[in-house]
């Protein structure tokens, strides 16, 4: 009987052992304020539409672009970049012929893709 009131009792007031007591700081000193200057540039993310010529999982995605002939390359590191139009990760390879809408970021000479959507 007494163990169970002292367990009873230790269960009470462990909670209260371990709150988090309220900490009211005061500052001192002065505060001062100094310009920021930021610098860089904008980017900006360029989408292109097509048909898929070849796609392979996790390497490179090949598309005509509408409106051209020459197809575009782009090398997909990583996974999550191929979504369906519900947003949910493709696994598998996708058909030649399948319309898809690639959002990618111009540097300079290499086209970084965002994602792909399947439409």
């Amino acid at each position: 009987m007494k163990k169970t009131i002292v367990t009873l009792v230790c269960l009470l007031i462990a909670p209260l052992a371990f709150a988090q007591t309220s900490s009211k700081a005061k500052r001192h000193g002065r505060t001062t304020t100094e310009p920021i200057t930021v610098t860089g540039t904008f980017i900006t993310t360029t989408t292109e539409e097509g048909a898929t010529a070849s796609y392979q999982p996790f390497k490179t995605l090949v598309v005509r672009v509408d409106g051209s002939n020459n197809p575009r390359r782009y090398v997909l590191d990583g996974t999550g970049h191929v979504l369906n139009k519900a947003g949910e990760v493709v696994q598998t390879a996708i058909r030649p012929g399948s319309h898809v809408r690639v959002y990618y970021i111009n540097t300079g000479d290499s086209r970084g893709v965002d994602r792909v959507v399947v439409v």
